[in-house]
């Protein structure tokens, strides 16, 4: 979704559903909602980089759902980085959220883990679905790559310790659903990851 192609996750059970990083018009989102019979009642955001909220306002307008995110990342919503316009995108709608950080997380369709993972930003989350052998890493962790650490906030060695310490604690099977890119595995990961020697190092 939208002018960096973000992956966004929707995550639904029976009839309630939960949207991660929608990052584009949520048009298709909305659609989905009401063909299925379903409540969006939380976005989770990773991070607050422009390319991971620019569907957040509509979305709250069209759902009245809960908004979660890091506060480490509020910096972020005074600046071109968090509200559009670098690199000639479109500037985003403002928007309210309530701060989480590490723990568990009672949602409608189950609990979700949240694990700090900063590095890329920082106040970069992580949510883990033991339930379904899923997690999404936002921009921490790609396949066969890692975020980028030149942003402002961002920092190359506590991105390694995040992986390390957080992603690669998972179980080997646990599908990784990045912010780009496809998905991958932890398992793939800690074996083909070029930065797999570096999450060892440092």
């Amino acid at each position: 979704m939208g002018p960096l192609e973000t992956n966004c996750y929707l995550i639904y059970s029976d009839t309630q559903a939960i949207v991660v990083d929608p990052g584009g018009p949520p048009d298709a989102l909305l659609s989905f909602l009401e063909k299925e019979g379903l409540s969006l009642t939380h976005i989770l955001l990773t991070h607050l980089h422009f390319d991971h909220t620019y569907g957040v306002h509509p979305l709250v307008a069209a759902t009245g759902a809960k908004v979660m995110a890091s506060e480490k990342d509020g910096f972020m919503l005074q600046s071109e980085m968090g509200l559009g316009g670098m690199w000639g995108t479109p500037p985003a709608t403002k928007f309210s959220y309530t701060n989480i950080g590490e723990g568990a997380l009672a949602l409608g369709i189950g609990t979700c883990n949240v694990l700090a993972t900063p590095g890329h930003s920082p106040g970069g989350l992580s949510f883990y679905f033991a339930e379904l052998g899923a997690v999404c890493s936002g921009d921490s962790l790609f396949h066969r790559s890692i975020g980028r650490t030149d942003l402002a906030g961002g920092d190359e060695k506590t991105l390694f310790a995040s992986i390390r310490g957080q992603l690669f604690s998972l179980p080997e099977e646990t599908v990784v659903y990045p912010g780009h890119g496809p998905s991958s595995t932890i398992g793939d990961e800690k074996r083909n990851n070029p930065y797999s020697s570096d999450f060892i190092l440092v």
